[in-house]
């Protein structure tokens, strides 16, 4: 994290755990904010890598599972960086600024996936810088976040799909959904943007935001679950995350065959679980019909704002459907399905 947004926030009362903010030191007008209002938080928790150079967008298509021709400065993408297996190192956000492409992952992965992906550079003229500190990164959520981005832009705000961007004098803003936005802004000029949304929305920690990410069924990989599924198991396929018309990358013949040859036996699904236990990425789900077997994993887990816990978690398709899952053990709490934003697609 910047070290000058950093005493910012601190300075408003930000509580932190190494760069991500736990609370503004009132939980309880936070999780009342959280349900009522619209908040705004700080979302170091993601870094940024900067690619750029006249080979910059053949490097990329070449190495993501998205189409990368379909970045534009209007319009980003999600997408996966795989294994030559189709295993996914990391999921991100792509999308082109001015000359170059930028690329939003969790800012613990930030070094081994610039690393690697530097070792296919080769004689391509691209380069890959970590910009993570010369940027900062607001989230902006809430039923009339739409209304304060046409404030803070002076622009109509209608909404197409999303990822779509807007640039308004220092700022760009990444429309996730309605009432769902990523404002990208320097850090000379994030101060005045935060006190100027605050005045109308709560300061809250980072937890909120990626209780919205479960919400809207957007999968982050991180560390405990790096290289253990094929994109298509996370539901990439589903919004836009897997290009199945582009040409090769890494992992690529393996996640298209899983595409074209109906072999997937495992899906995301988002779900609740009433209980009072740390749930974490890497945790493993079990049903009657695999007894001491595993038949899932926890994805992505955050506390909800009224209680209990929300998950995304990679299921067996069979346990799914016929059996209740339970979270570390057949004893563990049991799993309450919940509606997915997105179709899911069979395979063809």
């Amino acid at each position: 994290m910047n070290l000058t947004w950093h005493t910012f926030l601190r300075d408003r009362h930000a509580i932190f755990d190494n760069d991500r903010i736990l609370h503004f030191d009132n939980i309880a007008a936070e999780r009342k904010s959280m349900q009522d209002e619209i908040i705004i938080t700080d979302l170091s928790l993601f870094g940024l890598i900067q690619f750029f150079g006249d080979d910059a967008e053949d490097f990329l298509q070449k190495q993501l599972t998205c189409d990368v021709k379909e970045v534009d400065p209007k319009m980003a993408q999600y997408g996966a960086y795989c294994t030559a297996k189709g295993r996914v190192y990391s999921t991100f956000t792509l999308w082109q600024q001015d000359d170059s492409y930028m690329m939003q992952l969790p800012a613990n992965l930030i070094t081994s996936i610039q690393k690697r992906l530097s070792m296919y550079v080769l004689r391509a003229k691209v380069q890959l810088t970590n910009v993570s500190d010369d940027w900062v990164q607001i989230g902006l959520a809430g039923v009339t976040a739409a209304a304060m981005v046409e404030k803070i832009s002076n622009k109509q705000f209608v909404y197409e799909r999303s990822l779509q961007i807007i640039e308004c004098d220092n700022i760009r803003i990444l429309c996730l959904s309605p009432q769902r936005f990523v404002l990208i802004v320097s850090p000379e000029n994030a101060p005045e943007l935060w006190i100027r949304l605050s005045e109308h929305a709560a300061e809250v920690g980072t937890n909120y935001w990626e209780w919205l990410t479960i919400q809207d069924g957007i999968p982050v990989i991180l560390p405990e679950t790096q290289e253990l599924f094929i994109p298509q198991m996370i539901n990439l396929d589903a919004f836009g995350g897997v290009s199945f018309k582009k040409g090769c990358y890494p992992g690529q013949e393996i996640v298209a065959r899983a595409h074209y040859l109906g072999q997937l036996k495992r899906r995301m699904i988002l779900a609740h679980i009433d209980t009072a236990e740390s749930v974490k990425p890497g945790d493993l789900l079990y049903s009657e019909d695999l007894e001491d077997q595993s038949s899932g994993m926890i994805v992505n887990a955050v506390s909800a704002p009224q209680g209990g816990v929300d998950v995304l978690a990679v299921i067996q398709q069979s346990s799914m459907e016929n059996y209740d899952l339970h979270l570390h053990s057949l004893a563990g709490s049991t799993l309450v399905m919940k509606p997915l934003p997105y179709a899911l697609h069979s395979s063809v």
